[in-house]
C-alpha cells in the first residue's frame, strides 16, 4: 500500500492579510503526509514554505517553492506527475512519484533543485496581462564565500553548489495554455580545480481543451555540463543529455475522467569512444480512470508499463522501486493504482 496515487498527500496552512491600497501579505506552509502508514505528517514543511507580498505589480515570494522548470512537467501531464502514470520526463529527472515530496537519488546528475528550490526569491507577473503569465526565481546556494580563496577548504561542493536560477513564461486564453521554461541548477563544484557542474533544463509544454477531450504535449531537455576555469590537458568531460517528450489526453465521461499518456526519454553521453554504445532510452504508456463520488471524494485506478532499452533502468515507481542486483537492469516495469482520494 502506498500514498499519493492521484494527488500528492499533504496538509497545509495558508493565510492572507489585506494591507490596503491593493497590497496583500501572505504565507503558505505545506507538509507532506504518508497517510498509508502515518509515519510522516507535519514533520517538515518541505513541500512549500513561503511568505509573499502581492499587488498591482505582481507577487514577490520568498522561501521554498516549485521551480519554474518543474511546472511544465506537472501542468502538462494528464496524471499531474502522480502515481504509476506519471510521465517519464518526471521520473528520469529524479522525482519519486510514490513518495510525498521525497526524492530517490537527488535527481538527474544530482539535481536537488529539480522540483523545488529552497532559499529562493521569486517574482510572478500580475494576472491582468491579457492571458500572459510568467515567473522568475533565484535560489541561493547559501554556501560560505571566502574573501581570499586560499582560505576555502579543500572539499567538494562547499562554495557554489545548490544555486538555482530560472524562469517560465506562458499564455493561457480559453482552451489554450502554453508555456516555455528554462532553469540552471549548480549541482557540484571543486573550488581549487576550478570546476563547476550544472544541470540546464529547457522545456516547452502546451494543452488545448476541445471539450470532448483535452490534449497535452511537452518537449524537454536537461543537460549535465561541466565548466572549467582552465581546460585540462586531457580534455573536457563530455556533457550528458536527457531528452524527452510527452503526449497525453483527458476525456470527461459523465462523472468520470479517462486519462492516457505516452512519454519517452533518451540519454546521450556524448562519448567519443568507438564503437559507441547505443544510447539508453525508455518509453511509457499509461491509462487511468477517475470517478468523482463528490466534489471532494474520488475513486481512481491506473495502469502503466515502462519499456527500457540499451541499459536504461526506469520503473513505474522511480529508481527505488526495485532492489538492484549486480548486472541487473529492468527491461520492463508494470504498475497498477487502485485508490481513493479525499480532499478537505
Amino acid at each position: 500500500m502506498s500514498n499519493s496515487g492521484y494527488n500528492t498527500s499533504r496538509l497545509g496552512f495558508r493565510g492572507t492579510e489585506d494591507l490596503g491600497g491593493g497590497l496583500a501579505a501572505s504565507f503558505w506552509l505545506e507538509a507532506p503526509i504518508s497517510n498509508d502508514d502515518g509515519a510522516t505528517g507535519v514533520a517538515t514543511f518541505k513541500r512549500r514554505s513561503t511568505v509573499s507580498l502581492s499587488g498591482g505589480f505582481g507577487e514577490v515570494r520568498l522561501g521554498r517553492d516549485y521551480t519554474p522548470t518543474f511546472w511544465n512537467d506537472t501542468v502538462f501531464d494528464p496524471f499531474g506527475t502522480n502515481g504509476v502514470g506519471s510521465n517519464l520526463i518526471n521520473t528520469a529527472n529524479g522525482f519519486n512519484v510514490n513518495t510525498a515530496g521525497a526524492k530517490d537519488s537527488g535527481g538527474f546528475a544530482g539535481n536537488q533543485n529539480y522540483d523545488r528550490a529552497s532559499n529562493s526569491i521569486g517574482y510572478f507577473l500580475p494576472p491582468n496581462l491579457g492571458g500572459f503569465y510568467g515567473q522568475v526565481m533565484y535560489g541561493f546556494s547559501e554556501q560560505t564565500k571566502y574573501d581570499r580563496g586560499v582560505f576555502t577548504p579543500d572539499a567538494a561542493n562547499n562554495s557554489r553548489a545548490g544555486r538555482y536560477i530560472g524562469g517560465r513564461f506562458g499564455y493561457a486564453n480559453g482552451p489554450l495554455d502554453m508555456a516555455i521554461a528554462y532553469g540552471n541548477s549548480t549541482v557540484g563544484d571543486q573550488y581549487y580545480a576550478g570546476i563547476t557542474d550544472s544541470v540546464k533544463t529547457f522545456n516547452l509544454g502546451a494543452s488545448y481543451d476541445f471539450g470532448p477531450a483535452k490534449l497535452f504535449g511537452e518537449l524537454s531537455r536537461a543537460k549535465n555540463s561541466r565548466d572549467y576555469e582552465v581546460t585540462p590537458i586531457s580534455g573536457e568531460r563530455p556533457d550528458v543529455d536527457l531528452k524527452g517528450y510527452l503526449l497525453g489526453v483527458s476525456v470527461p465521461v459523465g462523472a468520470g475522467l479517462i486519462n492516457a499518456s505516452y512519454s519517452a526519454v533518451k540519454y546521450n553521453y556524448n562519448t567519443a569512444v568507438e564503437p559507441r554504445a547505443a544510447d539508453p532510452k525508455a518509453n511509457k504508456l499509461a491509462l487511468g480512470y477517475v470517478y468523482n463520488l463528490s466534489k471532494r471524494t474520488a475513486l481512481y485506478t491506473a495502469v502503466a508499463r515502462v519499456s527500457n532499452k540499451n541499459g536504461a533502468a526506469l520503473t513505474v515507481g522511480g529508481p527505488a522501486f526495485y532492489s538492484a542486483m549486480p548486472g541487473f537492469t529492468p527491461k520492463t516495469s508494470t504498475g497498477y493504482d487502485f485508490g481513493i482520494r479525499h480532499a478537505f
